[in-house]
């Protein structure tokens, strides 16, 4: 572990919030940052407990009593990937109620960093891969009649797994801790050393990995999504087919929520590489609330099952009712 004076104090990336562990100016300030770590706490407790109860009830009821269908199978590895990150955000939790204090040793700060953007990246790809599927059905039903299958499903899903995994892998070369004003943090050293020469080599690096993230987990999938939803409903309008809408206004409204979600986190990561720019105290304030958000969503699938797949005015449904229905 190295010591404080060696780590620049720019890099707060992902709860390695360097802002949040500097010497504190006001009193006014101080009250925000509390307030704001208390109201991030509050987030991730409720998104954990949602997340293991909602995401573990999708995963039973699939694998136990759904037929394997080429959409189930997209859910499902949704649902996997959701699962797997709330199962480590306790440390998470712990690490924001203890005033960032990380005690939990260097590997378990890599493979946390590496659960969030793994998280991000499995979920976009598979919402585009859900995207196009869509599209397909109502484009080519023939073409995906004939070569729609549950096992190149499969396959494409461990595609987009071990895809999702590359992308994640700078926060096993990237996320390291250190000791500062006496406590121990978690964070990005894009640097890899204490030489002030490789500070702007640390800051490139910082700026290749936060735009790769922006293009790759976002700009780009928001634009294939796009364009394959806007084909969906024009097609269905000029062939006015009347099939239901039920299917369409989950589908969308797990999406939109998905980039309601990760796209204040790109933001101000965005903003981030550009922190000489930026008032400090933003950074401070905004990080770890956007971060929280971000994590939210891992929760938020199993929830909009429950309120789309049945008119919630129905209230005699129950919640497995409503989840096998969605």
């Amino acid at each position: 572990m190295e010591s404080p004076d060696n780590f620049s104090e720019d890099y707060g990336d992902y709860y390695g919030q360097d802002y949040n562990v500097t010497p504190r100016e006001t009193f006014r300030e101080e009250a925000t940052y509390d307030f704001i770590q208390i109201l991030a706490v509050i987030i991730y407790s409720i998104t954990c407990l949602l997340g293991l109860l909602g995401n573990g009830l999708v995963i039973v009821m699939i694998v136990f009593k759904m037929k394997k269908s080429v959409s189930i199978i997209w859910f499902l590895n949704l649902a996997a990937a959701d699962f797997l990150f709330n199962v480590f955000l306790p440390l998470n939790i712990a690490y924001t109620a203890m005033n960032y204090h990380w005690f939990f040793g260097r590997a378990m700060c890599q493979v946390n960093s590496l659960l969030l953007n793994f998280n991000l990246y499995t979920s976009v790809f598979l919402l585009t891969t859900i995207s196009f599927d869509r599209c397909m059905l109502v484009v080519c039903p023939v073409w995906s009649q004939n070569h729609r299958s549950a096992k190149r499903a499969w396959v494409l899903c461990l595609l987009i797994w071990s895809l999702g995994f590359l992308m994640s892998s700078p926060s096993l070369i990237f996320r390291d801790t250190a000791t500062l004003h006496g406590r121990v943090i978690c964070f990005n050293n894009f640097s890899l050393s204490a030489s002030p020469a490789h500070h702007l080599v640390g800051e490139q690096r910082h700026a290749a990995v936060t735009v790769s993230r922006f293009v790759v987990g976002f700009v780009l999938p928001l634009t294939v999504i796009t364009a394959c939803y806007l084909t969906v409903i024009f097609r269905l309008k000029k062939n006015r087919l009347t099939k239901s809408k039920k299917p369409m206004k989950i589908i969308i409204a797990i999406i939109t929520t998905f980039f309601l979600c990760w796209c204040p986190y790109h933001v101000f990561h965005l903003l981030e590489t550009q922190h000489h720019y930026v008032p400090q105290y933003l950074l401070k304030i905004g990080l770890p609330l956007v971060t929280a958000v971000a994590a939210s969503n891992s929760c938020m699938n199993p929830v909009l099952y429950v309120f789309m797949g049945e008119d919630f005015k129905k209230f005699k449904m129950t919640v497995l009712s409503r989840l096998a229905n969605a």
